[in-house]
């Protein structure tokens, strides 16, 4: 038991580690969208999504080693956190307590703040649509960029170029 309880809290740490790296990740790249910094915010993107990976790969083997935990000491796979760590020695209790405790507060800031830069590029997008309606008219009454099964409407350009309509 020992060894496996030693894995789980190794794998809680490595867990709390890359949820801070996904957090300083979304705040690089709120402030890119905030400075409209478009190229970097590609790259930020593909770091995100790198670092969401490797975060899966850790959650789940968190919860295989959480389930071999909970196996050991007479529990049920699905046996919640606070419940097995009511099960483990004293001295491990606290540790094991403060990782569960600042993962899902981490957990919980990344969530927010994904939906903050949800919200500014959502924002962001609305401000380009308004754009392009005002500048061709044509092109604005496409509707929505992206349609309901998350493709793209087609629409081809005026035939007459924007200089003209401008002069």
């Amino acid at each position: 038991m020992n060894e496996t309880l030693t894995n789980l809290i190794e794998a809680l740490r490595d867990e709390l580690k890359e949820y801070g790296e996904l957090l300083a990740l979304l705040d690089q790249q709120q402030g890119l969208i905030v400075q409209r910094a478009s190229e970097d915010l590609l790259g930020c993107v593909a770091r995100i999504e790198s670092e969401t990976e490797t975060l899966r790969e850790l959650r789940d083997r968190r919860d295989r080693l959480r389930g071999s935990l909970a196996q050991e000491l007479g529990c049920p796979p699905g046996c919640p956190f606070a419940e097995l760590i009511g099960l483990t020695p004293g001295e491990y209790r606290g540790l094991l307590h403060a990782l569960v405790d600042e993962n899902n507060q981490l957990l919980f800031r990344v969530q927010q703040r994904t939906r903050q830069n949800h919200l500014l590029l959502t924002r962001s997008m609305d401000l380009m649509q308004r754009l392009i309606r005002s500048l061709a008219p044509d092109i604005g009454n496409t509707g929505a960029v992206y349609g309901v099964n998350g493709t793209s409407p087609g629409f081809t350009l005026p035939a007459r170029g924007i200089y003209e309509a401008v002069g």
